[in-house]
This record gives C-alpha cells, structure tokens and sequence, in this order.
C-alpha cells in the first residue's frame, strides 16, 4: 500500500516519492475529485513545507492534476492545517501538502484533504490506489480548453493568519507576553511569528530560516531543548515548537520545563471543562497516551477515549464519540471547534488563552497531570511482519505486561510514516520498564528479522 497513516511518504526522487510518480498520483486525485457528486468545484490547493525536493514534486503533481482537466492553484510553504482551512475557505475540491512532516529533508511526502478540509478515509485512499494500479489513467485525458490551468496564489499566508487569529478572544491580547517560538525551518516560519506579533508579543524566534536541506535539522519539535534554552535565557513565558509542517507542538512552561501532547490536552481539557466548553465531557487521544492522561481527565469527570495512532484516526474518534478536543502525545491537538486536523499554531493559541484567562503559568496550570514512567524505543525493519505470525513474541508481551501489573501497559507497533517498529511501556518503577523495554526490543528485532528472511 502507497498509503500510511498520513499519506504517502518516502525519500524524495525515489518509489513512491518520485516526480513520475507524483505526476500519476496527481492524476488519480484530480480524476476522483473531478467525477465526485458532492463536488461542483474544479480546483485543487497544493500547498508544501520548505523542502528542496518540494519544488520537483509542487510541479509534477500539478501537472498531473492539469492533465486530467482540474485547475491547480499553488500556495507555496504553508502548515498542513492550513491548507485544510484553505481548502475548505477557498472552495477547492481537494487541498494537497507536499511534507513529510517531522521526518528529515530527504524525505517528502503528500498528504490529501477533501473539499470540507478533512483527511481522506481509508476507502477514498483505496480508490485512489486502484486507480494507480489500473490502466485507466492516461485514457480519455482532455485537450484544448479542457485542460487545466495553475495558478500561483500569493496571499495564502494572510488569509491563514486572519483565521488564527479569528480563534484568538477578541477581549484577550498577548502584550507584554515574552514568547520564544522555533518554527523548525519549516513551513510555520512566516506564519507563527506574524500572528503572535500581531497580537502584542514580544517574540524570540529561531528556526525560521528555511534554506531547502536544515528543516527539522536539531530544532523544532523533536529537538526542543533549544527552546527551553532560549526560554530560560530571555526569561520568557512560554515557548512554542512546531514540527516541519507545524501540525504539532511541544511547549514550554515559564520554568523551562517541556510539555508533550499528553500535558497540554490534560491542561486545555480541564479549561474547557471549566469554561462548560468541553463537548461531551470527553477527550480522545491514543494508544500511546500515558496512564497519568486518563487519570488527571477521571480526577475532573472527564473520560479519555483511546484510538489507534494517527491524527486522522483521532479525529475519527472524536466524531463517533461526539468530543471536541483529541491529539497525540507527539503534539498533534485538535480542536474541533476551529480545526479539522492537528494545529500547532492554534493549540499555542488556545493555550495562552488558558493561561491569561486563569491568571496562572502555564508551570502552575500542568499540575494538573502528573505522568507514568514511560519508555518508548524503535528499531528499522525491512519488513513489516504482522503480530499474529509471531505467537513466541506476542506471548513474551503478554509476560512483559503480567510483570507490569495493572497499572502498567505494552504497546507494539510498526511505524506509518517510517520503515520501523515501534514499542512503548508505562509503569510505575522506570528501571523494571526500562530493562524490560531492552528485552522485549531484543526479542522482537531478531523475531522480525528471522520471519522477515523466511517470508
């Protein structure tokens, strides 16, 4: 499958993220967006992060997309959900990010949206894989005035700004706030500094000079302790770093000291519950979340729903069960009142509006939760072999969680975005899960190798 669990991903100018690729790729998007009922728009939003290898790939798809008769209009380095608001602002009947999000420059990836700024189910992805796998693609193409034309959009990062800052209470301000932002070289570096300045302010940035190779390059939201130097050095309130395609945030309190997602959805779901603002006094994240989540959401009659990983998934999630506010303890939050995907941008947003509408620190405010010892480790596979043709394996993780007692949780797991696996362990004694996470990830890398050589 072509599709993980964000789009399509790979190292850029090879299978599956090559220019000839993206071109047939673009095909299959514009001939199903095009022959969709609910659809009158014919036009697609293209939009990347700040990649070299997304000039190649912006072109390829929208000549793909041209060929089969849909107009293109390019929007150049946005954040992914900014294209998603764009998708839904402009009328377009699809909207594309050319990114492969936290992962370093070499890669890229594309990820797609509908016309209501929504991740595509599994069933469209299907769709759109049989097409690429059929014959039908170069059958029929239009000519003439049939074919589609692209256009570059220059203003696509003031109307995304107006928006965010429309999220913004309008009796609230941000002046003389100190804020450090990192913007990880990536797509949010004009955006994020432009809507936090415009509201009052004052900004320490780093991380907003893209150059094409130094995106996600030691800065960001994987690589924080910038921002916690920074923050600590200029004094700041609060610290924000976005990931490559800012649909993530990791923060910083006052103090220096990190929040992942688990934290800030702890601290914005006890706000909204406060306020009356928290839909169906619920909120979804992942299997991955740490114990300490659920219990801070029970400690204020709020339930936490767990899905399978993936941001689209946690939006799934949030719809059935009616919630509006779901993330990732990697930074992915939704908040489905003014988005329809992970926000980094808005998130920051809706937390300083926590933090000034309490008259607390964001260091007082993450009291709220208190966090499982927890281990997560990966390794790189060459082959993603399922669970169920490995029982020694799957019964030594059921020894591993006996050990851990109640409280404690295994999670085993291949990458959707990455040729890896992933395993996870939360506890109450960090040194029994941290020798246990070394054995558990020996077994299971030689088990996957052998079953990966006998297949």
């Amino acid at each position: 499958m072509l599709f993980g669990t964000d789009g399509i991903r790979g190292k850029a100018n090879e299978y599956p993220m090559s220019a000839p690729m993206a071109l047939k790729v673009g095909m299959a998007i514009g001939k199903y967006f095009r022959s969709t009922e609910h659809t009158h728009q014919t036009k697609i939003l293209i939009g990347k992060d700040t990649r070299r290898s997304g000039y190649m790939l912006e072109q390829a798809l929208g000549s793909g997309i041209c060929s089969v008769g849909v107009d293109v209009l390019q929007l150049g380095p946005v954040p992914t959900p900014g294209i998603a608001y764009l998708t839904r602002g402009m009328r377009a009947c699809a909207g594309i990010v050319i990114s492969a999000s936290h992962n370093p420059y070499e890669d890229n990836g594309i990820k797609i949206f509908s016309h209501d700024g929504q991740k595509l189910p599994d069933q469209v992805e299907q769709h759109l894989e049989k097409l690429l796998r059929g014959d039908d693609l170069f059958h029929n193409l239009p000519t003439g005035m049939q074919i589609g034309r692209a256009k570059r959009i220059d203003d696509a990062i003031g109307q995304y700004a107006v928006y965010l800052k429309e999220q913004f209470p309008k009796k609230l301000n941000l002046e003389k706030k100190r804020i450090v932002i990192d913007c990880a070289n990536g797509a949010a570096y004009k955006v994020a500094p432009k809507v936090f300045s415009e509201l009052g302010a004052e900004l320490f940035l780093t991380g907003v000079d893209p150059n094409g190779e130094n995106i996600n390059d030691g800065c960001g939201a994987l690589y924080p302790q910038i921002l916690q130097e920074k923050v600590k050095l200029y004094k700041a309130d609060i610290g924000f770093a976005f990931d490559g395609d800012a649909d993530r945030v990791i923060i910083c309190d006052d103090k220096g000291q990190l929040l992942d997602g688990d934290e800030i959805l702890a601290v914005l779901a006890k706000y909204l519950h406060g306020q009356g603002r928290l839909q169906s006094n619920k909120v979804v994240s992942t299997i991955m979340s740490n114990v300490g989540l659920e219990v801070a959401l029970e400690s204020f009659g709020v339930k936490l729903i767990r899905t399978g990983v993936g941001d689209r998934k946690v939006w799934q999630g949030m719809r059935e069960h009616q919630s509006n506010l779901g993330g990732e303890q990697s930074g992915h939050i939704i908040y489905s009142d003014a988005a329809t995907t992970g926000d980094g941008v808005l998130c920051a947003l809706k937390i300083l509006e926590a933090v000034i509408e309490s008259g607390k620190p964001l260091s007082k405010l993450r009291e709220v939760m208190t966090k499982m010892p927890q281990v997560n480790t990966s390794f790189k596979v060459t082959k993603r072999v399922p669970l169920a043709d490995m029982p020694e394996l799957q019964k030594h993780i059921v020894d591993v969680e006996e050990k851990l007692g109640n409280t404690g949780r295994v999670v085993f797991r291949y990458s959707g975005t990455e040729k890896k696996a992933r395993l996870m362990l939360q506890g109450k004694d960090l040194r029994l899960i941290q020798a246990l996470s070394s054995e558990l990830k020996d077994k299971a890398e030689t088990m996957i190798q052998q079953k990966g050589k006998q297949s």
